[in-house]
């Protein structure tokens, strides 16, 4: 089961993370995210639980649990959804339009 844990603390990383659910069974990876530019926690990250039972478990224990003075959020992860480029960004395009760009 893959869990998606936010509010965390910038100073947690992926071995904390990983150390905080081991206690609830086998975590086959664990990972705070950060941002690409500078390397900085974004203050979520995901664990990923091969027994769903534990990880239900875990969910239950650790969600609005306190780590470091902050109330984490614990819950199982939505699938990921697609993203869409159609008509969004400030990507423009003149080619075969009657526009002019000046």
């Amino acid at each position: 089961m893959n869990i998606y844990v936010s509010n965390l603390s910038f100073n947690v990383v992926d071995e904390d993370l990983k150390a905080f659910f081991e206690e609830y069974g086998e975590v086959s990876s664990a990972r705070v995210i950060t941002d690409k530019f500078t390397g900085r926690s974004r203050g979520f990250g995901f664990v990923e639980m091969p027994d769903d039972e534990a990880a239900k478990k875990a969910i239950t224990e650790l969600d609005k649990g306190v780590v470091e003075g902050r109330a984490i959020t614990v819950t199982e992860a939505k699938p990921r959804e697609e993203r869409s480029n159609n008509g969004g960004g400030n990507r423009r395009s003149f080619a075969g339009s009657s526009r002019s760009r000046y």
